[in-house]
């Protein structure tokens, strides 16, 4: 018997039977803008293989104005739609259902061309729209049904309208960005007017025989967004209008809550589902930071929902369902939102790919083919870099041996694993520990070969990674400095007053873990309060009266940098923001552009811009950057070895385990 019936259970929505309960929900990947449709397709196909009930694509724009940015994808001519009828046909080869995602970004539209219902710019835009006059906004409308009768013409079985994060739809609905007096204005019957009309036109235009997903958002998170009253208001009115689900969204993109960073709790707005359910009368979707099939399970158990919405996690793994139906659920590589090559790739306008799973949408250029020469293959090194190297290998049918110099897997992962708020890492090293144990890879704890013992491999992956730097501070080795390396493993404590040398990635994560008693992230209440988040029936938008309240900060924290810029500025695109407010609301001290001219029993003494300054504090943690360990990797190539460098080894950078797993799968997918 499965253990996740309800999940793996057929759900019947609007014309659509589906065989389970899995919505791989929409997600902006950058490939229908490379011009390539055979990747394209190869890329939903291979999710439709693994199992997904129905996946909707990245976001269509249905005219050039209401394109993410310039140049965004859509269906405006004939060769549109017979591309994207490559896409439809790939995925109904695998058995899948596939929507299409029909997406205007109003105010959020990286253009000058960009429209909205009022022209206020968005906070993180540098235009400001241009407020639509009725033909305006009767073109917008019409573009909007057009592209919903081409998305039939390519063999869609459906479209989503996309009406929460902030976008053009959500835009009418909020008094926030709705300052409109006239008949799409001012009452919630004028500002749902037009996604209402949006609905009406698109059912007319798909006919009975297609799906329509509407996207709903049930919590702005800005102010003066809309209230639960309105939300339900809505939520009735475009059922009525042709609705056949709803589909959750949370949060607008310009929201100062975080809602799909890894410190967000797992399933941390699935309430708000669950209390929209009772409400109407079709099926409603959870989404947001579900990444378990157990997670999933209990969501649908419970009535919180009728089925469950994963977007990054069928990037980890486009065999998610597939593994959950085989009982393989250890085995399902995990999203661990941490952003770093989706997310992030996407507002930086590069192709979204994975940490974890480096093949996401290069499914046809990264091809792990069986090898025709298999190799006898030493991996030494288990941290990322070489866990992706052995697996990869392996697969492919080269015979691997992975050395590691301690007694567990993982590497710097583990330090990873001990911030809070990144809790999810320890499921992507039970991930890489379960992957091990079922492959052919031989495993060697607690051994660190030399050249010697490696001289009889045909080639040698060196995966030793990195040490901390010596920063060359004086009196550095005092008893009151420690590394990061020693606070992150629990080799030893800090006191009340702590100085951080290095505010990178790690300074940030180690102050993180300085200031922060129990972690909100394992706490829905307490991460609510932590960011000013209440429910949107006792405050519009979602936003407490009372703002964040954090817990307080068990640790006086100085941080600080030699760069004279501000901290955290080279911090991942869309989570820095994150890690900077968290310290700030824990009244972390940050420091730029300082010398480091001493420590002693006092503390730390530096010279500031304002000047010379003593920090004192009772410990002291040296964050100031990695250098490469190569191990036998000289002494090899010396040999006349095959030997590759790679990760940390090779380029002591931050650590930085998304240029490590990808680094080692493209490895041995030529070696």
């Amino acid at each position: 018997m499965s253990r996740y019936p309800q999940l793996l259970s057929p759900i019947t929505l609007g014309p659509v039977t589906l065989p389970n309960r899995v919505l791989m929900g929409s997600m902006h990947t950058g490939l229908e803008e490379t011009g390539d449709w055979d990747r394209v397709a190869a890329f939903y196909a291979a999710r439709a293989r693994g199992g997904a009930g129905m996946i909707v694509t990245g976001g269509m724009a249905p005219n050039r104005e209401g394109g993410v940015y310039p140049g965004a994808a859509g269906l405006f001519t004939e060769d549109d739609i017979a591309n994207h009828a490559r896409v439809t046909r790939a995925v109904h080869a695998e058995g899948g259902r596939i929507a299409m995602q029909i997406l205007h970004a109003g105010r959020y539209a990286y253009s000058k061309h960009c429209v909205a219902p009022s022209a206020i710019r968005a906070p993180i835009s540098a235009f400001t729209p241009t407020a639509l006059d009725e033909e305006g906004i009767e073109k917008q409308i019409s573009d909007i049904a057009t592209a919903a009768a081409r998305s039939v013409e390519a063999g869609y079985d459906g479209v989503e309208v996309m009406g929460s994060e902030g976008y053009f739809l959500n835009q009418f609905l909020a008094p926030r960005t709705n300052r409109r007096e006239d008949r799409w204005g001012g009452s919630l019957e004028n500002r749902m007017r037009l996604p209402v009309e949006v609905v009406r036109r698109v059912r007319a235009a798909l006919g009975p025989e297609r799906l329509l997903i509407y996207r709903i958002s049930l919590i702005d998170l800005v102010p003066e967004g809309q209230d639960w009253s309105e939300v339900v208001a809505l939520a009735r009115a475009v059922t009525e209008a042709g609705a056949d689900v709803l589909n959750t969204g949370i949060g607008w993109h310009e929201a100062r809550v975080p809602t799909i960073v890894t410190s967000v709790p797992r399933a941390a707005f699935a309430d708000l589902t669950a209390r929209l359910r009772p409400e109407v009368s079709v099926p409603v979707i959870a989404s947001n930071r579900i990444n378990t099939p157990e997670m999933a399970e209990r969501i649908l158990v419970s009535g919180q929902a009728d089925m469950i919405s994963m977007a990054r996690p069928f990037l980890a793994d486009p065999d998610f369902v597939a593994k959950a139906a085989r009982g393989e659920a250890a085995r399902i590589a995990p999203c661990i939102a941490c952003n770093q090559a989706c997310l992030d790739h996407t507002f930086s306008g590069k192709l979204t790919s994975c940490l974890v799973n480096p093949r996401a949408c290069h499914e046809t250029e990264l091809v792990l083919a069986p090898t025709e020469t298999p190799r006898r293959v030493a991996v030494v090194g288990a941290g990322p870099a070489g866990l992706a190297t052995a697996l990869a290998a392996a697969e492919r049918g080269h015979a691997v041996t992975l050395f590691e110099a301690s007694e567990r897997i993982g590497g710097q992962l583990h330090y990873a694993a001990a911030i809070p708020g990144k809790e999810e890492f320890r499921g992507l090293l039970d991930w890489f520990e379960a992957e091990v144990a079922a492959s052919a890879v031989e495993l060697r704890l607690g051994q660190a070969p030399g050249a010697e013992d490696l001289a009889g491999f045909d080639a040698v992956v060196i995966a030793t990674g990195v040490r901390p730097r010596d920063p060359g501070i004086p009196g550095q080795e005092g008893p009151n400095v420690i590394s990061y390396a020693d606070l992150l493993s629990g080799r030893a404590q800090a006191g009340p007053r702590v100085a951080v040398v290095g505010a990178g990635g790690i300074g940030f994560d180690v102050a993180e873990y300085l200031v922060t008693g129990d972690s909100s992230t394992l706490d829905t209440a307490a991460w609510r309060a932590e960011w000013g988040v209440t429910t949107p029936w006792e405050a519009r938008g979602g936003l407490a009266p009372d703002g964040p309240c954090p817990e307080p900060a068990i640790r006086r924290v100085t941080l600080l940098q030699r760069k004279a810029e501000k901290l955290g500025k080279r911090l991942g695109k869309t989570t820095g923001w994150v890690h900077r407010a968290g310290l700030q609301m824990r009244a972390v001290e940050m420091l730029g552009g300082v010398t480091y001219d001493r420590i002693d029993a006092q503390g730390l003494h530096v010279t500031t811009p304002e000047g010379p300054r003593l920090i004192e504090a009772d410990t002291i943690v040296l964050c100031a950057g990695q250098e490469s360990v190569r191990g036998p990797a000289d002494a090899l190539a010396a040999r006349g070895v095959e030997t590759h460098v790679i990760g940390g080894a090779e380029v002591a950078a931050e650590l930085d385990a998304k240029r490590a797993i990808d680094q080692g799968t493209r490895l041995a997918a030529r070696l």
